[in-house]
Formats: C-alpha cells, structure tokens, sequence
C-alpha cells in the first residue's frame, strides 16, 4: 500500500515506514497509508514490550509491523518482521527459525552496510540520515548525490531516513528510494 503525499499540490504515491515507540502514532501511521510500522522501544522490559507490539498489532490495519531487534517478541506477538540494527546478526541465520513471509530489514549508515545487507539476505534496508536531523543532530547527512550513488549499487529495496519531510519525499523517491522511514515524518502528515 502507497500513501498519498502531497508535494506541490500533487497526491504521489509513496511506500511509508513508520518508527515508533506509540500505538496511537501507529494508528495515525496506518491512517495515514503507511505499509510497514516498526516498534522502536528500546529501554521497554520484555513484557512491556509484548504488551506494546500487541496494542500496535491491533492499531495498525493492513501495515506489516516489525518490532526492532527483538526476535522473540516479535515471534511472540505474532508480529510481521524485525528490524535489525546494523552489525546484528545476519538475517539468513535468523530466518531458520521464523515463519514464510517474515520481513527483516537492517538499518544502515555506510555503503558497507547497505551492501553487507543485501548479502546477508535483508529484505530491505533503511539508510541514513539523508539530511540533517533533530533526533541525531551530530550524525553527518548522505545528501541526495550519496544517498542516489549508493542505491544504485544494492538490488534490495532502501528507504530513506533522517531529515525526510513530506516536502522533500520526492526527491528521496527520485533519488532512488524504494520508499520514506520516520520518525517526525508522521508528525507533519495531516
């Protein structure tokens, strides 16, 4: 499912990926067209987190929902996919143990890391920042000319994140993003 953007008055059809650590910012997200929600709750408990990805589960309609890092949890919820951090293990060592269909993506910041996830078998990657960012202020932006290059090199499908706006979601997808990751993203979707 393709959300509709609005840039320069004109609905584009773009793949959202939500990061949130909020069943109601989820629910918004899904509204909102996104196609995948990871939960992203790294200080949670165990059981806190369980408890977190099954509200999510129930907010979040038709979208995929992957949990960061967790493997159990995410199996334990019932949950679509994980969300590798990147140095994680290798997604094809993992997929032993989960079920037909179950995404894993990577997070990636390096042309090394987009290439070590497609080798390891990532269904997709995110990859950032694209632009400056408040949650990650000192992280040096890939600009569009980087963020373009490397894509081209990884067969995998890679999302943009970091700075990513609904005003310049269209240049990530012309730059060759498969599709926009946030985190403030959703705050600014109306």
């Amino acid at each position: 499912m393709a959300a509709r953007i609005p840039t320069d008055g004109i609905a584009r059809a773009v793949n959202l990926y939500c990061i949130t650590d909020s069943a109601a910012v989820a629910a918004r997200a899904a509204r909102a067209g996104a196609a995948m929600i990871q939960v992203r709750a790294k200080g949670l408990p165990a059981r806190a987190l369980l408890d977190l990805v099954t509200e999510i589960l129930r907010a979040a309609g038709p979208a995929r929902v992957l949990v960061n890092s967790r493997l159990d949890i995410a199996l334990a919820a019932g949950a679509q996919g994980l969300h590798l951090p990147s140095n994680s293990p290798a997604p094809a060592r993992l997929r032993r143990i989960t079920p037909a269909g179950f995404l894993i993506g990577a997070s990636c910041h390096s042309l090394d890391d987009l290439r070590r996830a497609e080798r390891e078998g990532a269904d997709f990657a995110v990859y950032g920042p694209v632009f400056p960012t408040r949650s990650h202020p000192g992280a040096p932006p890939l600009g569009l000319a980087r963020f373009a290059a490397d894509v081209r090199t990884v067969s995998l499908p890679v999302y943009a994140l970091g700075g990513v706006t609904p005003a310049n979601a269209e240049t990530c997808i012309a730059a060759g993003a498969a599709g926009i990751a946030g985190i403030s993203f959703f705050e600014q979707l109306t």
